[in-house]
């Protein structure tokens, strides 16, 4: 008898079964037998696609010769075709052997301890191998079910892969054309998707209503939300639909632009501004003289934001009105939230932000990128702030689902989050010098016709950790976009509060609320539990560092006076910092 090596194969419906299955160990066969056997399963072949496998046994197994993004490690097997009959020299596949249906590689393996035990029939060894099979099968399913239990406790890094039992495994992520989509992106490109065993779908949404409407209807599974998207649902402003996040996608990322004609202006208005390179931050004071212009006129200034409950249009209401310029109130007459502004402002699609600039519509606009940086590339406008200086490091968008689905899916919303994660940390990914050593790729990704589809000039400048506001003056400005740092995928609670304030300030919740339905709306929505429980998974497989996740923290950061009015900010105390404000509801 001379003793050879069996290595394994199976081809399932979904990259998730097939994840389970990669780099399972390889298993000693002894006996005088046929050195290759037809598996009545099925594999997956790496790149979508089902074909024919077998267990292959001795020297005739192939080998890949190089690394691949979904997984497949060098030196191990992978799949060779086999037609019905056999072929390549191969016998038929046994189609009279009982395998067993498998979600996880221990099912898989007792599978192959049976198909073991019926084909070796004759040959010695036999019984061992089919022992060595139920042996690992056992330990596989130890590992299987440890998986599922997840705790925030510390855990040591054993490298080893954590694969859950999804629930769903093909979904659908909807996005809008802004480069803070990029945790999505990135985890779809770089396989991070694919190492947790999903196959994701990213689909380009037209406008964010589509975009929230197409999750609560289930035509998406989950999607790149603006922040005050998953409170505004849940609390029904704008829609009524219980909506959740685990997972923050970014901190800033936005400007305000305003066109050449208005920049013009405020330069009369304050001839500091007159210059190649002015001081930063500007305010809004400067703005004032052409506000009033208007309305001398019988007219309003016109400013384009996003969305009624984005950030953009937070960050532009709060920015007018530090320098005392009324931005406007929702009433139940006035959904638009015109009611008393002096400047006003109106929904735009973000790609569309630069040609309503170009052709007269608006005066202005709060947007994320590139679509700031597009405005310089063209000539047409200048960004006169970002929103790093209306409130340092704020938190833009989230990774949003409804609660149903993330109850209905928990192990998928899990592995979600883990692969959210670590997209994220390779997106803020630095060398030695601090110098961002990913960004150039992901801009180039994100310039993609089925992404953000802008030049990957314009979108390389803020990725990169720099911001042009005008052709001659081009600042560094390495925490425009944050994806990583700062433990900013944590979903804080302080920040759900923040912007439930300011729907409260802009008359969007028309009612009082006590400052326990503040920190109790935040919980509904925002779920570290989630997060933390990937994370933890994360730790143990080696692709975080403890320093990562934000552990000894109830939820909240601490009070901020780093925003453009130097109010200070504390999310255990949304009355004080109502009442802190001029302009709009305080209390």
């Amino acid at each position: 008898m001379t003793s050879v090596t069996a290595r394994f194969l199976v081809r399932v419906e979904d990259a998730h079964t097939a994840a389970r299955f990669r780099g399972s160990r390889l298993v000693p066969v002894s006996g005088r037998c046929t050195p290759v056997f037809g598996l009545p399963n099925r594999t997956f072949d790496g790149t979508g696609a089902g074909i024919e496998a077998a267990i292959l046994v001795g020297k005739r197994t192939p080998t890949h010769g190089s690394s691949s993004r979904n997984g497949v490690v060098p030196g191990k097997p992978v799949p060779r075709p086999l037609r019905q009959g056999g072929g390549r020299g191969l016998p038929a596949l046994r189609r009279d052997v009982p395998i067993m249906p498998s979600n996880s590689r221990s099912t898989f393996l007792a599978a192959v301890a049976l198909f073991v035990a019926a084909t070796l029939t004759g040959c010695g060894g036999g019984q061992s191998a089919v022992d060595e099979l139920l042996n690992e099968a056992a330990a596989a399913a130890s590992t299987d079910s440890g998986a599922d239990e997840g705790t925030t406790e510390p855990a040591e890094p054993t490298g080893e892969k954590q694969l859950l039992d999804l629930e769903e495994s093909k979904l659908k992520f909807g996005f809008i054309k802004l480069t803070d989509c990029a945790p999505i992106v990135i985890a779809k490109e770089k396989g991070f998707f694919d190492d947790e065993g999903l196959e994701v779908e990213v689909i380009a949404q037209p406008n964010w209503k589509t975009l929230l409407d197409n999750v609560i209807s289930g035509e998406l599974d989950g999607a790149h939300m603006l922040s005050g998207q998953p409170l505004a649902a849940t609390i029904g402003v704008t829609t009524k639909a219980h909506v959740i996040t685990a997972f923050t996608m970014d901190l800033n990322g936005n400007g305000i632009t305003v066109s050449n004609a208005v920049w013009a202006d405020m330069q009369k208005a304050d001839p500091a501004l007159d210059t190649p390179e002015p001081k930063h931050p500007i305010t809004a004071k400067a703005l004032r003289p052409t506000v009033d212009a208007y309305i001398d006129e019988g007219k309003k200034l016109q400013m384009g934001m996003v969305f009624p409950v984005s950030t953009h249009n937070y960050e532009l209401r709060y920015w007018l009105a530090a320098a005392g310029i009324h931005p406007g109130m929702y009433t139940s007459s006035d959904p638009n939230g015109k009611t008393n502004a002096e400047v006003e402002l109106s929904v735009t699609p973000p790609p569309m932000m630069p040609a309503t600039l170009e052709a007269g519509n608006n005066q202005g606009y709060c947007v994320g990128e590139p679509w700031n940086q597009q405005a310089v590339a063209k000539g047409i406008g200048v960004p006169v702030t970002t929103n790093y200086d209306v409130w340092k490091n704020n938190p833009e968008k989230v990774f949003g689902v409804t609660a149903e689905w993330a109850e209905a899916n928990p192990n998928t919303m899990l592995a979600v989050t883990k692969a959210l994660i670590r997209a994220g940390k390779w997106l803020d990914e630095t060398d030695e010098q601090g110098t961002l050593v990913n960004r150039e790729e992901a801009a180039r990704i994100l310039s993609r016709s089925d992404y953000v589809g802008a030049d990957f000039d314009v979108i390389k400048n803020s990725m990169t950790g720099f911001f042009y506001f005008q052709k001659s003056d081009k600042r560094p400005m390495p925490d425009f976009n944050v994806f990583f740092k700062y433990h900013c995928t944590y979903p804080w609670y302080s920040d759900g509060v923040w912007f439930l304030t300011q729907m409260r300030r802009w008359g969007q919740i028309p009612e009082e609320k006590p400052a326990e339905w503040y920190a109790e709306t935040a919980k509904e929505v925002y779920k570290p539990e989630i997060y933390l429980k990937a994370a933890k998974m994360l730790l143990e497989e080696g692709l975080i560092d403890e320093a990562d996740v934000p552990r000894d923290t109830d939820g909240y950061k601490p009070a901020t006076t780093d925003f453009i009015d130097g109010v200070k900010y504390d999310g255990k105390d949304p009355l004080g910092y109502l009442a802190a404000h001029a302009i709009g509801n305080q209390k």
